[in-house]
């Protein structure tokens, strides 16, 4: 009892911190905007929506989701790269983030520069996944299967470019297999394409999940360095493709550039203590992302990073920039 009371009273000294330190910096005074780069009704937008709702009460002060899709989330960049440094239009940046600029040449932002970072959100894995009736039950048979029929299987992704898709052409180059490429225009057709049999296997997100675990889908690993909370007993790909394989399916919070320091930290701090409350941790579970905020500094080491890693794959698979 003691303990849960001792709780209780840190809470509400942080939040009592956080006002104290709103009213210093005098923000945010109006309402803020956090822009999904996504079509509305997918998981970045939960995410989003449910981050929002929890910094709304933090900052006594409406937080609002506005969602501009397209052309690969470089519309929804640009958009905030050339808004006001004033906090006021923050964006919810993902994966795609740091692959986009090296695959459409129209990008007139830098994915790292044009931003100022504030904190990584959560992390989910990639799935490797088959249709039971394909009879694998592990990657040794999935493996085993390709080099048995090179050319033949056929997997499913939610499009050229995304993270499952170079997920899946870092898994070719480490195992050598030859497999053929069946790219969808979103999650849910590249799934469909799955459990109609359409396809051999997929790479795709969390949304698989249900299937998953109802048994209409299989999962044999997933791309994450470590095993994921929600499939314990699935192996990650550094087990069983290759030693430091990792591909983290991402999201986190980025400013326009310029954005002041002391504002930068505050947001940051703002999000720490939103990712700690239990309806975001028990929402953000329900769609199977981990929470996992950072500094500023360790977000943009890590964005710079990811930039490199997935020009690298684009090069080496040879996928044209549009």
């Amino acid at each position: 009892m003691l303990a849960k009371f001792g709780r209780i009273l840190l809470s509400a000294a942080m939040l009592c911190g956080f006002i104290s330190k709103a009213q210093a910096l005098d923000f945010p005074t109006r309402v803020v905007r956090l822009i999904v780069p996504y079509a509305p009704g997918g998981s970045a937008g939960a995410q989003a929506r449910t981050l929002a709702e929890e910094l709304s009460k933090i900052w006594k002060q409406q937080v609002i989701v506005e969602d501009k899709p397209g052309a690969g989330t470089t519309i929804g960049a640009a958009y905030v790269a050339s808004s006001p440094p004033d906090g006021y239009t923050l964006y919810l940046a993902g994966t795609s983030h740091t692959i986009s600029p090296s695959l459409y040449s129209s990008v007139r932002y830098d994915a790292v520069k044009s931003f100022s970072p504030i904190s990584r959100v959560a992390t989910s894995p990639f799935i490797l996944m088959v249709n039971p009736s394909l009879g694998v039950n592990s990657v040794a048979d999935f493996l085993a299967l390709a080099r048995a029929k090179p050319g033949k299987l056929n997997y499913s992704t939610s499009g050229i470019g995304a993270g499952p898709h170079l997920a899946a052409e870092m898994m070719v180059a480490a195992t050598k297999i030859d497999v053929r490429h069946v790219p969808f225009k979103g999650s849910a057709p590249a799934m469909t394409a799955l459990l109609g049999n359409f396809v051999e296997f997929s790479l795709g997100d969390v949304s698989a999940l249900p299937n998953i675990k109802a048994g209409s889908l299989k999962a044999l690993a997933v791309t994450t360095a470590k095993r994921f909370s929600q499939l314990p007993d699935v192996p990650t790909f550094d087990e069983t493709i290759q030693k430091g394989f990792e591909v983290t399916n991402w999201s986190s919070i980025l400013a326009p550039a310029n954005t002041p320091p002391e504002l930068v930290d505050f947001i940051n701090r703002s999000i720490a203590t939103a990712l700690q409350s239990p309806d975001v941790k028990n929402s953000y579970e329900a769609q199977g992302f981990e929470p996992a905020p950072s500094t500023p500094d360790e977000l943009r080491d890590f964005m710079t990073a990811e930039v490199k890693k997935y020009h690298d794959v684009i090069e080496q698979a040879g996928i044209q920039r549009e």
